[in-house]
């Protein structure tokens, strides 16, 4: 929400101030503020508001990831599926989520679970006050409707991953958050369908929102979440209902540039639903100082996996394939969906004005391919959300971070159809998959098979493709049921056909000459489900 910058400056003093508790499931943040001197105006509402939105999201560069929608809390999410890899290693908190050592020590856990309920917090102290506040009935309930929206948004997030949590509904005492009980999945998802469908009726429109109220919560942005959310429950009728209702809007569109979404260049496309915003100094974001390769002064933590760039199909649809005379080991990208070179930086691209040299034998190339260097661990880099020919401070940028994009609206849309048995024809292709591979800037061919289990396979790979990187892959896997197959076996990453330091499994050779980065041993029964931090369990015994 780009909020005036007075606003931002002073949601910055509430969460200094409202940062008391102890305990991590957070009873009264913003408690210094007694109800006498502070729900006067409504100024002082706005500033609530403002604190609302940013949640426990820090601004500059996150060490450790401070809520789900930090780029953090977003973007780090995808190191720990088949996308791609930390560069910290197989002992990275994030790795252990899916790699067979996930126990409820894991800061990871412990970290979206405080931030969840810190925003929680916050929200339910808002809603028990707003209407103190002198204004107009129609702006109460707009920013009622804001909070509720924000706050089932943070319920949705802790029943896919935790499942039964702790469902607090209104500012807790010490005691009550010490004693309170997990409510069952059932009932946060119950609730947050509820909470979501209420907050439609009350929020604008997207098109309705004036510019200085960009990344405010529009209809669509709460229909976008009741609809991942029925889709996780496979309520895929539902799901394609809602979806249904915010094509039908017409408000939003399929951006020409697929490029610009990410890198800060194109922040008010109608292709964005939801963002978080950052503003440069105030509340700035810190993402390319981990992410910028090495070469361009970046820590280059996140590294894209091989399974995700052999996931990219050639230019003519056809599945990518190593035995494919299109291949080119020096030149990955090359006969390529163009979307593999918007999303992944590889060997000898130039970035930023510099040659990209993560080749293993490159011995004098700061981002050479080791286990030693502040450098690449599978050969690639980060491509998405990195700017062209920047020179400001790594850590102080403006780029939002997208939540929603209309591009998995359309996907959605076309999976709920298929699941829920159909009608699937040309035409729903072209109003869905199709518009998303042929935006201007890509250019695929258009899908044209409507066998449910070739488009089933089809849409699933479109949508790694095409959302990859945006904290959404670890999701997928776990509603298709998939993620222990999936993340089972050995990663690899780019291929160095003749490279003499050439990293293999023991005395294994891999016959693509890849460079070998992880085994992964996610625990079919038990990784599906995380577990309530430790921590929590020490104080309160309900929660175990």
């Amino acid at each position: 929400m780009r909020i005036p910058y007075r606003y931002i400056i002073a949601a910055c003093l509430l969460l200094l101030l409202g940062s008391g508790c102890s305990k991590k499931l957070d009873k009264a943040p913003l408690s210094q503020f007694s109800n006498e001197n502070f729900w006067k105006s409504e100024g002082d509402a706005m500033l609530a508001l403002a604190a609302v939105y940013r949640g426990n999201i820090t601004g500059g560069t996150e060490f450790t990831l401070s809520d789900w929608w930090s780029y953090v809390g977003i973007v780090f999410l995808d190191m720990s599926t088949d996308n791609l890899y930390d560069r910290r290693g197989d002992n990275s908190d994030v790795n252990k989520l899916t790699s067979g050592g996930l126990t409820a020590t894991n800061s990871q856990i412990t970290n979206y679970w405080s931030g969840g309920y810190t925003r929680i917090a916050r929200c339910n102290y808002f809603l028990e006050n707003v209407n103190k506040v002198p204004a107009s009935p129609d702006k109460i309930k707009r920013m009622t409707a804001e909070v509720r929206f924000i706050r089932a948004a943070t319920y949705f997030y802790l029943s896919q991953y935790f499942g039964g949590v702790p469902l607090a509904t209104k500012t807790m005492t010490v005691d009550e958050a010490n004693t309170i009980k997990k409510a069952t999945k059932q009932q946060v998802v119950d609730f947050v369908m509820t909470e979501l469908t209420a907050a439609v009726a009350d929020l604008p429109r997207y098109k309705d929102l004036s510019a200085p109220e960009r990344g405010r919560a529009s209809k669509q942005a709460a229909l976008a979440f009741l609809g991942r959310l029925q889709l996780a429950e496979k309520k895929y009728g539902d799901a394609a209902a809602t979806y249904k209702t915010i094509i039908d809007y017409n408000d939003n569109i399929i951006d020409a540039n697929y490029k610009s979404l990410f890198d800060g260049t194109n922040e008010t496309s109608k292709e964005l639903i939801f963002a978080i915003q950052y503003v440069p100094n105030l509340v700035p974001n810190g993402m390319l100082q981990h992410f910028f390769p090495a070469i361009n002064s970046g820590w280059h933590l996140m590294n894209p996996l091989g399974s995700l760039v052999e996931s990219y199909e050639f230019k003519d649809g056809t599945p990518f394939s190593f035995t494919d005379p299109r291949y080119n080991p020096k030149d990955v990208g090359e006969n390529r969906d163009p979307r593999l070179g918007y999303n992944v930086l590889y060997n000898m691209q130039t970035f930023n004005g510099r040659t990209y040299v993560s080749h293993p034998d490159s011995t004098k190339s700061v981002d050479q391919l080791t286990l030693t260097r502040q450098a690449t661990r599978t050969g690639y880099c980060i491509r998405k959300y990195l700017p062209d020919n920047f020179s400001g401070d790594l850590q102080n940028s403006g780029i939002d971070m997208p939540v929603v994009r209309y591009a998995e609206v359309l996907l959605s849309y076309l999976e709920a159809q298929l699941e829920a048995g159909g009608p699937v024809d040309q035409a729903l292709l072209d109003a869905t998959i199709n518009q998303v591979r042929g935006r201007a800037s890509v250019a695929m061919p258009k899908v044209t098979t409507v066998d449910p289990v070739a488009l089933r396979t089809i849409l699933r790979r479109e949508r790694r493709n095409e959302l990859a990187s945006e904290g959404l892959r670890y999701w997928d896997l776990l509603r298709w049921g998939n993620i222990a197959q999936v993340l089972n076996g050995d990663f690899y990453g780019a291929p160095f056909p003749g490279a003499v330091n050439l990293r293999k499994k023991g005395s294994s050779a891999d016959p693509y000459s890849r460079w070998f980065v992880t085994t992964k041993a996610f625990r079919a029964g038990t990784d599906e489900k995380w577990p309530v931090p430790q921590s929590e369990q020490d104080i309160n015994p309900n929660l175990r």
